[in-house]
């Protein structure tokens, strides 16, 4: 189409230099902000067969109507689209609007995009999975097997070096667009407001919301655009404003096209239209002359260590934040209404966070399989994905059985991505059709894609559902029914989801089409197709719905079959590990068995918050999450004592416990051993004279070294193997009654084994004749303890260790008090005793205390007493 042929948009004035950059590298970046055509006008500009790739099917569905209408066309002719269950296009359709999603499995069918003469990735700014991956895709695919096919990168910011650097230094084209005027209001809450917790939103929050909507009413003329976080937010505020002079629209990725794309006509009423974040870039709405924006957007959150995510509520970016403001002004001079004050907004975080940084990357780690790196090594992706993440998605792609070892895909992995959800949804609807029936997986699966309908009890919403007319719950239950049946080549209903979820669905596909959000699903410790023998399919028609709902939720989710802690409690623990609890006011307290669908744990918090779940019995539960159950024997330290049991287990969940009579003694020793250094060897019983030998070989190792045998605590626990003679013991109480001394003995080489009593005697004879015990509680400095009266004649302490240590002499008074402490006597006669005798002889006369102890005969005896 020529270029003169087309609105008179910002966009046009750039269109050859962006035709040129693409000509000369192959590749360019666009930056264009909002309004100024790029999304419909570029793509009618570039030469041969276009793709054009949204990050949402409902902004592809529009761009592609809006270039139809530009034709004087209806979609499907020289312009038609793909997203989820619907497809537009005929033989003389040459720009074709795709969701990213829909582009990155056409990609893992065709690299080489036969016919296609130029891609453009759409609002890349946005950062996506799956915008990731189709560029990084692309990238690698121009580089190996088409040279020839242009690549044309478009992003609302302008922050665009970082997408140019991906691109190999692709040249950047900048248009700029002279908006309206937008004017400023801040408006926030007068009363106090509750942060978001998870997906919950502060009721007062979304009253303060519908009266600024009001407000912004009778402010001026035009229609209004009310930014809120998600569908359910979305509902809050239409009851809130029943009675408002204008016809109050929802605009969110769960809708009907059909009612998506009346709220993206011109209407002749004044209208409200409640969006997510859809509207923030791609769309234009017409009519609108004030933007109310709550400030508030959903983002994926997995916490790797228990398995949990979602999507979480927290305050837009100031990027985003600018970008809702700019709808106000595409068309004429507008107002918007900011719920915060001007001082929270300056702390907003400048962009938003990559989706690769915080979500789920099971989906995403499953496209690199397929691409052939399971790693993501290797691929120009803006972002690495973490290590940590990508390596828990492997993990759960390889007990799906989707990926080998060494991260290949296999064949599973492959039906499971044909199936067009997350794996783990996939998982669920392939192996629960054959055991609950097709139409009721299909019912099950497309309620846990949908988290508006995921209420406390997952069954009552499933039966809603069903007396209910809600023709994106139908239009789903039917994709996923005709997907257990069609041929994987079928694009007629492509093999992705556009996420299949509103803004605030946490459990959607990862790399996928997506209406207005990205998606966070639970990682899973195993589950694949395998089954534990004796945990049989039963017929599907015997299945009641409670426990077929069990049964199917359980599949997707077998890390989170979780069983009551206490009866009739709120408590849960999951085959996972992680402990759950219900909200106050459950109707499924006390049930003994359920199978949780949706939970979060809130920063600081304990436990796990239960959402959604579904109640099932023991028999169901099993069968769900059997690859979780195991049968093992233990016999091992357990509680503080020797457990000999055979158990079996549901992940974390105890089943079944049986005492073992006659254990492996062995085993009973080993865990005996464990129990030791566990808890330590004060557990043995530590006689005295177990003790002072302990002490006596401590000071024979520190005095000589090897080979006298270390007895510290550490040394002791690693050489248990080698001195503890256990004898029968089988349990705690046993281990009070072990010879410690004798074990100990044990530890000494034939070597030095009889020279003990030389290097490190138990006493020592001192001159009165005495034989004195010797402390060795310090292994540095031995202490003998003698009174001064057994000490006459002796000119030098003793030595011990063969004479390397002398013993540190405490000289006693005759009560046995300490009057001197010395390892030099000598000195000790000169200079200490001399004050000694002068303080001493007069309390003590029948003691003798001569001048000159060294030539004095020692005794342990009194003088007689004079007649």
């Amino acid at each position: 189409m020529a270029d003169d042929a087309l609105p008179d948009l910002p966009i046009r004035a750039v269109l050859p230099q962006v035709r040129e950059a693409l000509s000369g590298a192959g590749a360019a970046v666009l930056v264009a902000p909002p309004g100024t055509g790029k999304t419909t006008l570029v793509p009618l500009a570039l030469p041969g067969r276009v793709v054009v790739a949204e990050p949402r099917r409902l902004a592809a569905r529009a761009a592609a109507r809006r270039m139809a209408s530009l034709l004087g066309e209806r979609p499907g002719e020289q312009v038609g689209y793909t997203v989820r269950g619907d497809r537009q296009v005929s033989r003389r359709t040459r720009v074709e609007v795709v969701t990213t999603g829909v582009l990155v499995r056409r990609l893992q069918r065709d690299p080489e995009l036969a016919g296609t003469a130029a891609v453009m990735l759409d609002e890349c700014h946005e950062r996506h999975l799956d915008t990731d991956l189709a560029l990084a895709f692309l990238l690698e695919v121009r580089a190996a097997l088409r040279p020839d096919l242009h690549l044309l990168a478009t992003s609302a910011t302008a922050d665009a070096g970082r997408l140019s650097e991906v691109l190999g230094a692709a040249p950047v084209v900048t248009a700029t667009a002279p908006l309206f005027p937008v004017e400023q209001h801040w408006v926030p809450p007068t009363g106090p407001i509750t942060p978001p917790l998870g997906l919950r939103v502060d009721p007062r929050l979304l009253d303060h919301v519908a009266a600024t909507t009001r407000r912004a009413l009778t402010d001026g003329d035009g229609d209004v655009l009310v930014f809120l976080p998600g569908a359910r937010e979305i509902d809050a505020v239409a009851t809130r404003l029943a009675g408002v002079q204008a016809e109050v629209i929802a605009l969110h990725g769960r809708q009907p096209g059909a009612v998506q794309d009346a709220a993206l006509r011109p209407s002749t009423r004044r209208r409200v239209v409640l969006s997510t974040a859809v509207a923030e870039s791609s769309l234009t709405v017409p009519g609108v002359r004030a933007v109310v924006d709550a400030g508030l957007s959903r983002v994926p959150r997995m916490d790797h260590a228990r398995g949990l995510g979602a999507l979480v509520t927290v305050a837009v970016s100031r990027a985003s934040a600018v970008q809702r403001a700019g709808r106000a002004g595409r068309e004429a001079p507008g107002r918007v209404y900011r719920c915060w004050s001007q001082a929270q907004h300056d702390r907003l975080p400048a962009q938003p966070e990559p989706e690769v940084a915080a979500a789920d990357l099971t989906g995403f780690a499953l496209d690199l399989a397929l691409w052939g790196h399971p790693d993501g090594s290797g691929l120009s992706l803006p972002d690495q994905p973490p290590p940590g993440a990508l390596q828990a998605a492997v993990t759960t792609l390889r007990g799906l059985g989707a990926v080998g070892h060494e991260g290949r895909v296999t064949a599973r992995g492959r039906a499971l991505a044909d199936a067009g959800l997350h794996p783990r949804l996939a998982r669920a609807l392939l192996d629960g059709a054959p055991l609950v029936g097709a139409r009721r997986a299909a019912e099950i699966v497309a309620l846990l894609d949908d988290e508006r309908s995921q209420a406390d009890d997952l069954t009552a919403a499933w039966r809603r559902a069903r007396g209910s007319r809600d023709p994106a719950w139908r239009s789903e239950v039917s994709r996923l029914s005709a997907a257990l049946n069609r041929k994987p080549a079928d694009e007629t209903t492509p093999d992705v989801t556009d996420a299949a979820a509103t803004v605030d669905q946490p459990d959607a596909a990862a790399t996928v089409d997506r209406p207005d959000a990205a998606s966070a699903v639970d990682r899973p410790d195993s589950a694949d197709a395998s089954r534990h023998p004796g945990a049989g399919p039963r017929r599907a028609a015997a299945l009641p719905d409670d426990l077929a709902a069990g049964l199917v939720v359980g599949l997707a989710y077998p890390e989170r079959v979780a069983r009551v802690r206490e009866a009739g409690g709120r408590s849960y623990l999951m085959a996972g590990g992680t402990a759950a609890e219900l909200t106050g006011g459950s109707g499924l307290a006390g049930v003994e068995w359920l199978a949780i669908a949706s939970a979060d744990r809130t920063a600081g918090a304990r436990t796990a918050r239960v959402r959604a779940a579904v109640p099932l019995d023991e028999a169901t539960a099993v069968e769900a999450a059997r690859t979780l159950l195991t049968d093992t024997t233990e016999i091992g330290w357990t509680d503080g004592d020797v457990v000999a049991r055979t158990v079996r287990r549901l992940g974390a969940i105890t089943l079944v416990e049986r005492r073992i009579a006659d254990p492996d003694r062995q085993l009973v020793r080993a865990a005996l051993l464990d129990g030791l250094r566990r808890e330590g060897l004060g557990l043995l019983t530590w006689s005295r004279g177990a003790v002072e030998l302990r002490e006596r070989l401590a000071f024979a190792h520190a005095a000589i070294g090897e080979p006298w045998p270390d007895v510290s605590d550490q040394a002791l626990s690693e050489r248990m193997d080698d001195w503890l003679e256990l004898g029968n013991a089988r349990r705690r109480s046993d281990l009070g009654r072990i010879d410690v001394a004798t074990s100990l003995r044990r530890l000494l080489p034939w070597s030095v084994a009889g020279r003990l009593d030389e290097v490190a005697p138990e006493r020592l004879p001192v001159p009165s004749g005495s034989r004195v015990r010797v402390d060795y509680s310090d292994p540095a400095a031995p202490v003998l303890a003698v009174k001064v009266q057994e000490a006459f004649g002796w000119k030098d302490a003793p030595r011990l260790a063969d004479g390397r240590i002398p013993v540190l002499l405490h000289l006693l008074s005759p009560a046995g008090r300490p009057v001197g402490v010395t390892r030099d006597l000598a000195s000790f006669w000169v200079q200490g005793y001399p004050q000694v005798r002068a303080e001493l002889r007069g309390r003590y006369p029948r003691h003798p205390w001569p001048e000159d102890p060294t030539t004095a005969a020692s005794t342990k005896r009194t003088n007689p007493r004079s007649r």
